[in-house]
């Protein structure tokens, strides 16, 4: 089913990010990068079912290895230390984060042929959605 996230994938919008990063305790200049930049997300898995999440933008480029259903420690763009488990519920891939007693989760799906990913932390919820590329 993580198959049809495989692939390279380009942010063509971004709704309400600012709002998100400040719920999860981003700082006000990583907040105008994080707001500047479009980033490329890069998913892939190899032959041990190992997935290989990269975000890719002129600031920073970030990527995680994992397996699905199985805890590990992320450092996220943003430098928190979190618990972090990816599943794979519904056709969506969701990515719970988890430091300091709050949690984030970020939920990706294929709707219409786009990447949607949902950031929620709270009431408050980013939308981005990203575009195949070729």
């Amino acid at each position: 089913m993580v198959e049809k996230f495989v692939g390279t994938w380009k942010m063509s919008s971004s709704e309400n990010f600012d709002d998100y990063m400040k719920a999860i305790g981003v700082g006000f200049a990583t907040r105008q990068m994080g707001n500047m930049a479009k980033p490329n997300f890069l998913l892939s898995v190899d032959d041990a079912g190992v997935i290989s999440m990269k975000s890719q933008t002129t600031f920073k480029t970030t990527e995680l290895k994992f397996k699905l259903d199985e805890e590990f420690d992320e450092t996220t763009a943003d430098d928190r230390k979190t618990k972090t488990l990816v599943t794979l519920e519904n056709g969506k891939l969701i990515q719970k984060q988890t430091w300091d007693g709050k949690t984030t989760t970020l939920e990706r799906e294929i709707q219409d042929g786009k990447l949607i990913a949902k950031c929620v932390m709270d009431d408050v919820v980013a939308v981005r959605t990203y575009e195949k590329e070729a």
